[in-house]
């Protein structure tokens, strides 16, 4: 065979050699590109469901972090007329907040708080002796410490 014929076949050899080889390194980095595009999919759904926990757990704080607040107002309002019940002296606006925090708790609730606020609410109305007035409190306490309490 000549030098011309040996040349031939070499470069027919590597171009051939370079096609296979090409399709092969193309055949794999499709899978491998297909195989990223898997594996970011599941990456980002795992940092949407992250950010769903996070959210639904910050919702949860402020939510609980308000009706502690709203409790600890219609405590304090509360307290404001005991005091004025034990003293026989008050302050105009005492009732006022009173009302209001009694508001407050009827919305923001459940059920069983805005129940013990009310009867307490209705001992001070009737101006009940001071034993009566302070297991009303501690019912309202216990109920609201209940409440406060994570599930």
């Amino acid at each position: 065979m000549s030098d011309w014929g040996i040349a031939l076949i070499a470069a027919g050899s590597a171009i051939v050699g370079s096609v296979v080889t090409g399709w092969f390194g193309r055949s794999a980095g499709i899978r491998q590109a297909t195989a990223a595009g898997h594996a970011a999919d599941r990456q980002a759904e795992a940092l949407l469901e992250s950010v769903r926990m996070t959210l639904h757990a910050e919702a949860g704080h402020r939510e609980f972090a308000q009706r502690r607040q709203t409790y600890a107002e219609f405590l304090g309002a509360a307290e404001t007329g005991i005091l004025t019940e034990r003293n026989g002296r008050g302050q105009a606006d005492g009732d006022v907040a009173l009302q209001r925090a009694l508001g407050l708790m009827l919305l923001e609730g459940p059920p069983e708080a805005a129940a013990a606020a009310q009867h307490l609410v209705d001992c001070l109305r009737r101006h009940e002796r001071p034993d009566e007035l302070n297991r009303a409190k501690l019912s309202f306490v216990s109920v609201a410490q209940e409440c406060c309490r994570p599930r």
